[in-house]
């Protein structure tokens, strides 16, 4: 039986520092970087087998997913992101695994619109089911929707998500989206090195002149279980070349400090693109985002290798007061910069998977 892949250090039983008094606004890390934005896996589950995230012969008929009641309750998950809110939380994305494989995703977003009707509430998905999902997500409250899609090639495609699901029913689920109010679409594309980087000009045509923004995302090491080399990253330096050759281009600017794509705009005015380069371009430096996994921990980069436990608070009498600033040091005493100090080795480290804390 495949054994869970869990940090080193395990989430669940890292001691939480204490902090005295309220937690200081705004809330800062060690390199000044603010938080603003919460990732919350709602499942560590995903009917996808994408070779660069979830691959079957790690996460295989065997793999022992959490069981329900290790799974943060929806009451728990929206505390948590109150209290995130109080602490400069703006824009909340629900992330898995695949989120829309948790019963009721509906009504998490409602509970969390009803809770913070000020928050952006985003979410990411494989598209496998958000056709039938697209109408009751819009009248749930939900704002935009990411849809993972590596390659229009169906072979390709089929090959990357290793469960033989057709790329046509992921851009059917698009137009679903997009016809139930959940438009523009950002279309996210991981490309690998002599796998689909062939598909760079194909994603682009496709989406070129439509609403939908494509963001190109250079293969990254996240996790133990990918095998990840550097041979096999596409530099978002080449991606722009080879855009810009067949379809000119220029650089704009960010809509907000701390965005994670670089963005680019056809000349032609007929639409947007990003690249994103946490391998070749590290943006440490401006990274203002936690991540809650599935499991009730907090992490504070998507390379960590050790996560803090907020479950057992949640579920063993603390107080909201004790909650925040237990969150709030966690933040404070921040430093991760991974991206920046990437080596061989430091790729090789058994690191949190994506599965289980969302990309």
């Amino acid at each position: 039986m495949a054994q869970k892949i869990f940090p080193l250090v395990d989430a669940r039983h890292l001691p939480i520092p204490k902090m005295e008094g309220p937690a200081a606004t705004p809330l800062r890390d060690r390199r000044n970087r603010p938080l603003r934005d919460l990732r919350i896996s709602v499942t560590d589950r995903c009917n996808f087998r994408c070779t660069y995230c979830m691959p079957k012969e790690v996460f295989d008929a065997d793999y022992s997913f959490l069981p329900h009641d290790e799974l943060l309750t929806f009451e728990e998950i929206v505390r948590v992101a109150r209290i995130a809110h109080g602490l400069g939380v703006e824009k909340i994305r629900l992330t898995g695994g695949e989120p829309l494989l948790r019963r009721g995703i509906e009504k998490l977003i409602a509970m969390l619109v009803e809770a913070l009707p000020q928050i952006d509430i985003a979410l990411t998905t494989n598209g496998s089911a958000l056709a039938q999902k697209a109408t009751a997500l819009k009248a749930a409250g939900l704002q935009r929707v990411t849809v993972s899609l590596d390659s229009l090639d169906d072979a390709t495609f089929r090959k990357m998500n290793d469960a033989d699901f057709p790329v046509a029913k992921v851009l059917d689920a698009i137009d679903a989206a997009t016809a139930a109010g959940l438009g523009p679409i950002k279309v996210n594309m991981v490309v690998k090195r002599g796998v689909n980087d062939r598909e760079i000009l194909a994603m682009a045509r496709h989406f070129k002149a439509t609403p939908h923004i494509l963001r190109f995302i250079e293969f990254m090491d996240v996790g133990a279980t990918n095998g990840w080399r550097m041979d096999d990253v596409i530099s978002s330096q080449e991606i722009v070349a080879r855009l810009n050759a067949e379809f000119p281009i220029e650089a704009i600017d960010a809509n907000y400090a701390g965005e994670v794509a670089e963005r680019w705009r056809y000349r032609d005015g007929s639409g947007e693109i990003g690249v994103i380069s946490s391998v070749t371009q590290a943006f440490c430096s401006s990274c203002s985002r936690a991540r809650l996994s599935t499991d009730g921990s907090i992490y504070t980069c998507l390379f960590a290798q050790k996560g803090y436990d907020v479950k057992s608070l949640l579920r063993g009498g603390k107080s909201d007061s004790e909650l925040r600033n237990a969150m709030a040091s966690i933040w404070q005493q921040r430093e991760d910069r991974y991206s920046e100090i990437r080596t061989a080795d430091t790729a090789r480290q058994r690191k949190v998977e994506m599965s289980f804390i969302g990309g």
